[in-house]
């Protein structure tokens, strides 16, 4: 079990870490994106990013996903109308997690700021596959891409197989999300991206 906790620690929960699991960085501009947007300036989003613009994610299924307070806290937001829906502790701004708006694409990529640094390599292994690094600052070699891929669609069989997709803590019992999004601007996002 890997304990979450928002940067105030109103929003807690943890992680069933014995599922299928990915651990990666992803160097999009989207995820760069999400972070000047939690972080309100390009100068402090390097508390989600590394120094050439990735963010580390692990990658469960949202059935291992369980929160023990807070969770009225969680809001959510998507930077373009078909985007992912990027969850995040309104309290205080910690990103929690990417999904798909389906409950059926079962996963949620958690965003490291809500976990705990110490733990990642015992709870998920010290194996980080580099994706995406074609938008990253700087040369970074891609590595690790297959065995994501496999693993995310055996992740994503299993959940819709066994039935427990719909265990989901971020939709309700009809299939619906359980914040609305808020969806940003064309502008808005122009400008999240203008800084690179």
């Amino acid at each position: 079990m890997h304990q979450l906790q928002c940067k105030c620690g109103v929003v807690r929960g943890h992680i069933n870490t014995k599922g299928l699991h990915n651990r990666l960085i992803c160097y999009c501009t989207d995820c760069r994106a999400y972070a000047r947007f939690l972080t309100k300036a390009a100068a402090h989003a390097q508390t989600i990013l590394d120094t050439s613009g990735g963010t580390e994610i692990i990658q469960v299924a949202q059935s291992a996903l369980h929160f023990s307070s807070g969770q009225e806290q969680l809001a959510a937001l998507k930077l373009t109308e078909k985007g992912m829906v990027r969850w995040y502790c309104q309290c205080c701004l910690t990103p929690i997690g990417n999904i798909l708006a389906s409950p059926t694409g079962a996963f949620i990529g958690l965003v490291h700021s809500c976990l705990q640094r110490a733990e990642l390599d015992a709870d998920f292994g010290n194996e980080v596959a580099l994706l995406n690094t074609n938008t990253a600052l700087g040369f970074i070699k891609q590595r690790g891409l297959v065995g994501v891929l496999f693993r995310f669609l055996l992740l994503l069989i299993g959940e819709r197989l066994s039935g427990r997709y719909r265990q989901s803590p971020l939709f309700d019992a009809a299939g619906l999300l359980r914040v609305s999004p808020r969806i940003l601007t064309e502008a808005e996002l122009q400008q999240l991206k203008v800084a690179g």
